[in-house]
């Protein structure tokens, strides 16, 4: 094979691998017979298109691919269970009957019907009855397009532990006989609560990594920023959809400026700006504005992109504008209250009003259980008691917050904090 078709499959795969996968599974009404649907059709063109050339319309191709092999497999369903009257209805609603034309199977590429498809597979993906893990991975797997070991290489897991999870996951699917469906409008916000969480779990992987020896993953963020755009195009009127692609586009911006040459952590106040993506920051700021367009109250994820873009408009550091943050911060915590947030709260009335006020907020945090293993409360805390002049304690603490952490950039940069305290 020649590298340039070969790179021309790569890349048109990574493009179509969902919709692919979205279109087998309408018709089948199995995620785990689509995605091998979906991975002959991968083969076919392996075998194709290096010797008659890359189609004008690559995506039709692989449809029109999976769509027969579909077919293929209803008739010999048919046929082994014999349940002629049932899976009859099936062929005909697929105009089995007729022998489909290789070349001439374009309709099933219609946009209506393949953004209704990928719709279908990304609240089959994210369905409740799977673990959280189990949607994290099988979201990468059918949307994000990425096979096993990368899932593995951007999760530092075994490719064996990843592999198990898809494969039970696509069991799990098939044994709770989870329709192939948009979940109608009373479950919908439900569902669309787990959507959103997992895509913005893949994206934090990304941003922070939780372990191993890199402290940012962009190839997770850039998945997960795929997957959020898609959402973006077929679920136009959720606010909260378009709030979160906005965080996830002005977030990704900082990216190449949270790490200097060394791939060392870079803090947001010691970020070189001109480094942010312009590009990205305006994407984010546009879907905010889409999301506040829409009216009524901003949601959790609306929120924080509009935190994020208070930072996205300061040229400097010092330009930010804090007491809007804090503002921001407080209607968050309304929505959305939890110790996470309210410890980022604490940094920015630090920020806007001083260590002192700051502090307060953190030493009342202290005791919650929820923040026991989070190594960002030390870190915080030993934050302000350097601010305060306190610094026996705050080595103490950057010590205690570098021993909680398992990403070794992470604790690297903790314990030279340490180290600045005497």
């Amino acid at each position: 094979m020649s590298d340039p078709t070969h790179r021309a499959i790569e890349a048109v795969w990574r493009i179509e691998a969902a919709r692919v996968v979205a279109h087998g599974a309408r018709l089948v009404r199995d995620i785990g017979i689509a995605e091998e649907l979906a991975q002959d059709a991968l083969i076919a063109a392996l075998e194709h298109w290096p010797r008659d050339g890359v189609p004008d319309n690559p995506g039709a191709w692989l449809m029109a691919t999976v769509k027969h092999r579909a077919l293929d497999k209803l008739r010999q369903d048919a046929l082994h269970a014999k349940k002629h009257e049932a899976m009859g209805r099936d062929l005909d609603a697929l105009e089995a009957h007729v022998v489909p034309d290789f070349v001439d199977a374009l309709d099933a590429a219609r946009a209506d019907d393949i953004g209704d498809d990928l719709l279908r597979l990304i609240f089959t993906a994210c369905h409740p009855v799977l673990s959280t893990d189990a949607r994290v991975t099988l979201t990468l797997r059918l949307l994000g397009g990425l096979a096993t070991h990368e899932i593995a290489r951007a999760f530092l897991a075994p490719e064996a532990t990843i592999a198990q999870r898809i494969v039970r996951a696509k069991r799990t699917l098939r044994e709770a006989r989870v329709p192939f469906e948009v979940p109608r409008a009373a479950a919908r916000a439900a569902r669309m609560a787990s959507v959103l969480e997992v895509i913005y779990l893949i994206f934090n992987e990304g941003y922070a990594a939780t372990a191993g020896d890199d402290w940012i993953r962009p190839a997770l963020c850039d998945e997960a920023l795929r997957v959020g755009r898609i959402l973006a195009e077929l679920a136009r009127e959720d606010s909260e959809v378009h709030g979160l692609v906005a965080l996830m586009e002005l977030q990704a911006s900082r990216l190449h400026a949270r790490t200097d040459a060394n791939g060392r952590p870079v803090l947001l106040a010691d970020q070189d700006r001109l480094r942010w993506d312009p590009l990205l920051i305006r994407r984010g700021l546009a879907a905010l504005g889409r999301a506040e367009a829409l009216g009524g109250a901003l949601g959790p994820y609306a929120l924080q992109a509009a935190l994020a873009a208070c930072h996205a408009r300061a040229h400097r550091a010092e330009d930010t504008d804090w007491a809007r943050i804090v503002a921001l911060y407080d209607a968050l915590a309304q929505v959305h209250p939890s110790p996470v947030v309210e410890l980022n709260r604490a940094v920015a009335v630090g920020m806007a009003f001083g260590p002192q006020a700051g502090f307060a907020i953190v030493e009342a945090l202290a005791a919650d259980p929820a923040l026991a293993r989070y190594h960002w409360l030390p870190s915080v805390r030993a934050d302000f008691l350097a601010k305060l002049g306190r610094h026996d304690e705050a080595r103490s603490e950057f010590q205690r917050a570098a021993s909680m952490t398992q990403n070794a950039r992470e604790r690297e940069l903790l314990l030279l904090r340490a180290g600045e305290m005497g």
